[in-house]
């Protein structure tokens, strides 16, 4: 790609800079073990009181685009799922893990009918804050929605925490989660009889346009960076169908690509700096390479030449109904 002057030395500067959004890229902290987890937890024991992982100005940022990207195809088996429950009576229970901002909440609120409580879990604090006051407080059909919070790293998830729970959602989890925790998750829905609604999980799969010969190599990198310590990373969801399918829950999955374009420049421009940050923190060889590669991308990123597709699948389980679900 052509340098543009002063831009491209700013773009090469940009590049080399530690400016990446917490969780738009590698999430270690100084100090912390490789141990460490950049998510919620679902293994027993109290969780150490840890920085946040997550920034609210990458979650907020990247919000319209896991809007436009979460899969319709999932709602109607949902909501036929939902009125026909077992002992339906008052509104759905809906358990939010690892909520974030909420932006799961305020996506799908709003397109269910009936009255609705939301119990939203998250380690952070902030956030839980940030999510109790910007959810959603009605229905498609203008029921009322009621929300409460619950600090902590879902460490407990088992069916007696999901008691009464009518449905359980996430976005954004399942890729950093082990099989084990999977597992546990799916064990835990199914024996609440509960469906589970996890959107937005890693595919492994990016298409950049313009090409770029190093385009393979990076996504390959970023791929192992993301199964480091025994995560699944791309291989969340195939985990996760295999898992939830062991329990007796019938299982869809639906593409949920963002499609980025010269709309979003500041989302890709953010989400570039991380996805080829993991490259380099996995590969540190490619570092010569990756820098000039950041540096052409975000110089075509903000000339608005840059368009990518990061796939994603949303994964639906319809687990068996048991006398636990609401």
């Amino acid at each position: 790609m052509a340098e543009s002057g002063a831009f491209s030395a700013r773009a090469a500067q940009d590049a080399a800079s530690p400016a990446v959004i917490p969780g738009a890229g590698p999430a270690q902290q100084p100090g912390e073990g490789p141990g460490e987890r950049p998510t919620v937890r679902l293994r027993e024991g109290p969780a150490p009181e840890e920085p946040p992982r997550y920034a609210p100005e990458w979650l907020q940022l990247r919000e319209a685009a896991d809007a436009a990207a979460r899969a319709t195809e999932s709602l109607d088996p949902l909501r036929i799922r939902l009125v026909n429950r077992p002992g339906r009576h008052g509104g759905i229970v809906v358990h939010d893990l690892g909520c974030g901002t909420g932006s799961m909440g305020r996506w799908l609120a709003p397109r269910l009918d009936g009255a609705q409580h939301w119990v939203l879990h998250d380690r952070d604090p902030y956030l839980l804050h940030f999510a109790a006051v910007a959810s959603p407080r009605a229905a498609a059909d203008g029921s009322r929605v009621t929300v409460e919070t619950r600090r902590g790293d879902v460490a407990r998830l088992t069916p007696d925490a999901l008691s009464g729970a009518s449905l359980v959602t996430a976005s954004a989890l399942l890729d950093v989660l082990t099989r084990e925790e999977i597992d546990t998750l799916a064990a835990a829905c199914a024996g609440a009889g509960c469906p589970a609604l996890l959107t937005l999980s890693v595919a492994g799969r990016v298409e950049l346009t313009p090409a770029d010969p190093l385009d393979a190599e990076i996504t390959e990198a970023f791929n192992a960076h993301q199964r480091r310590s025994g995560l699944l990373g791309p291989d969340a969801v195939d985990a996760a169908r295999e898992a939830f399918a062991a329990h007796g829950a019938t299982v869809r999955v639906h593409p949920s690509p963002w499609r980025l374009g010269p709309d979003q420049r500041e989302l890709t421009a953010q989400w570039l700096r991380g996805w080829v940050g993991a490259a380099v923190e996995q590969r540190p060889e490619l570092r010569s390479r990756a820098d000039r590669y950041l540096a052409d991308r975000l110089e075509a990123c903000a000339a608005g030449e840059l368009r990518v597709v990061v796939h994603h699948i949303d994964l639906l389980a319809l687990s068996r109904p048991t006398d636990r679900a609401a």
